[in-house]
């Protein structure tokens, strides 16, 4: 089997919580990216039901594809391999985007590539085509005809069900976990919150929202991990479950005292907590590891505040910083035909069809 390693087309497919993505690349050349979201059926519930997610793939799924075959002007016959997530992520979810990917890569006889997901979440700055933040820190978009990443890189993944703090030495050989958090990640803790103060799944968009009217510094919520002891063992690691706790009793307080809740300074002061630790644990690493280079990954990085502050303050540290398209910052299937492409240029073998799906894949594992 003869596989294009000058500039392949992949296609990646990403199935590891609630979106159903299929992304299509050439090289470094986005070609299509199709998601299809299950949100909606999990808005009921207030979270992600790994059932429901994994029969949504189903349903999606080849929808997706064709949709992004489509996009992308070609034919599946002219594909030079299959990229998907095999992990980390939730195990039916991840079985469905595995088992689709096998069949493609059998049918087709083309060769197929298991990759990290958080991982995914790094080569996303790779592709060209999208309108990006970019390298000049201005917070204004370009057409993709920004510097290539470089190496070493720090890496700051924030989603719903990950906060990962990683050092990209190179994307497709070493990548190593600096933290990670101990408890809830960002993008729940901002679920739960919401739902204290009554507003919809998902949290993060409507915190945001309400925040607007509030007062940053209206209240001083703690920050995880971060008093000495706590950097003596856990300098990168991250802790939210404390934060959404002193939300709960602030709200508490309030209504037990008969007392209306000030829920815009309350939003905007916890988002301005989470803000906080994120960049404080990410630029505490640029500057152990000496990376003036700062890259932000997943849903949470849609938040404005966050790309704000992370502008403002890698700006005073003379730190690079670099933001994927927000398109390409939630779970996608470009990010994962992305990184595909770079293991097939970088002369990496294909996996074998005995993988599996692997909730807890370590993230140093780029390859199964």
């Amino acid at each position: 089997m003869t596989i294009n390693r000058a500039d392949p087309l992949v296609l990646g497919i990403e199935t590891s919580c609630d979106e159903t993505g299929i992304g299509i690349v050439r090289g470094t050349t986005l070609l299509s990216n199709t998601i299809a979201s299950s949100m909606d059926e999990h808005a009921r519930y207030g979270g992600v039901v790994p059932e429901i997610a994994a029969r949504a793939h189903l349903d999606e799924l080849v929808p997706a594809i064709n949709a992004a075959v489509a996009e992308a002007g070609i034919r599946l016959s002219d594909l030079d391999a299959i990229a998907v997530t095999c992990g980390p992520g939730l195990s039916g979810a991840l079985m469905v985007g595995v088992g689709a990917a096998k069949a493609l890569a059998v049918a087709l006889d083309k060769p197929i590539y298991a990759v990290n997901h958080l991982v995914g979440h790094v080569g996303a700055d790779l592709l060209q085509g999208e309108l990006r933040h970019g390298d000049t820190k201005t917070g204004d978009t370009n057409t993709g005809d920004t510097a290539p990443l470089e190496y070493p890189t720090i890496a700051l993944l924030v989603s719903g069900g990950h906060t990962s703090l990683l050092l990209v030495r190179d994307l497709v050989s070493d990548v190593e976990l600096l933290g990670e958090t101990i408890d809830d990640a960002a993008g729940e803790a901002f679920d739960k919150v919401a739902r204290l103060l009554s507003l919809p799944y998902p949290g993060g968009p409507q915190i945001d929202r309400v925040a607007l009217g509030g007062n940053p510094k209206a209240i001083r919520f703690p920050r995880g991990l971060s008093q000495p002891k706590d950097m003596a063992v856990h300098r990168y690691d991250f802790s939210f479950s404390g934060l959404k706790t002193s939300v709960a009793r602030f709200v508490e307080q309030r209504q037990d005292a008969g007392e209306p809740v000030p829920i815009g300074d309350v939003a905007a002061s916890f988002r301005e907590a989470v803000v906080d630790i994120l960049l404080t644990k990410a630029l505490a690493a640029c500057a152990d590891y000496g990376v003036p280079r700062l890259l932000l990954g997943g849903g949470v990085i849609a938040n404005k505040r966050l790309r704000e502050v992370a502008t403002q303050r890698t700006d005073a540290a003379g730190i690079v910083l670099r933001i994927p398209p927000l398109s390409l910052c939630t779970d996608n299937g470009a990010m994962i035909a992305a990184l595909g492409a770079q293991l097939i240029m970088a002369g990496h073998e294909p996996s074998t069809l005995q993988f599996g799906a692997d909730s807890t894949l370590p993230v140093g594992q780029i390859q199964v």
